[in-house]
């Protein structure tokens, strides 16, 4: 497994994780496909200013453009305070075999040698046991359970946090 940036040849990889109502039955249901090139538009050149770190999850070198999924850091602005935010998304066919837990792990490294994000924050839906699972055997700690909107969506998600120079098992 690999991680690489997104590319703009990524909008399939995109529709087939944002746009599918099993993918996104956690999130609050699917995306429209409209808006979709103008997303990997903006992560693509977030990713290129190295202003967010958006990676695609490759399964295999040989093959560079199968994608297995995404797994993302981001800073934002939360309740009137900077906050780094990690999420990932694993399409169907290549759950179950680890792909999440290695990318988050390898980001979270990757953050760890930087050394700019600081506390990095979680919100799986609190639903998701596979995305709560990650961050448990990771070793995110559990802050609470809560309401967040995602998407113009108001989601029930848990609440976790791991700061990658101390925590990450």
């Amino acid at each position: 497994m690999l991680l690489r940036n997104v590319v703009l040849e990524d909008v399939d990889a995109y529709i087939r994780m944002r746009c599918d109502p099993d993918m996104m039955k956690d999130l609050g249901g699917p995306l429209p496909r409209e808006g979709m090139d103008e997303k990997v538009q903006r992560d693509v050149r977030q990713a290129a200013e190295d202003i967010a770190w958006i990676k695609m999850i490759v399964p295999g070198a040989a093959a560079p453009e199968v994608v297995a999924g995404t797994v993302t850091l981001w800073s934002h602005e939360a309740d009137g305070r900077h906050m780094s935010e990690i999420g990932w998304m694993v399409l169907p066919p290549f759950q179950g075999q680890g792909y999440g837990k290695r990318a988050v792990r390898t980001l979270l490294e990757m953050a760890r040698e930087d050394g700019r994000w600081g506390l990095i924050h979680a919100f799986p839906a609190s639903g998701n046991l596979p995305s709560n699972g990650i961050c448990r055997t990771l070793g995110f700690t559990f802050v609470e359970e809560q309401s967040l909107e995602f998407a113009g969506r108001v989601l029930q998600t848990n609440h976790w946090t791991i700061d990658p120079l101390t925590d990450l098992i």
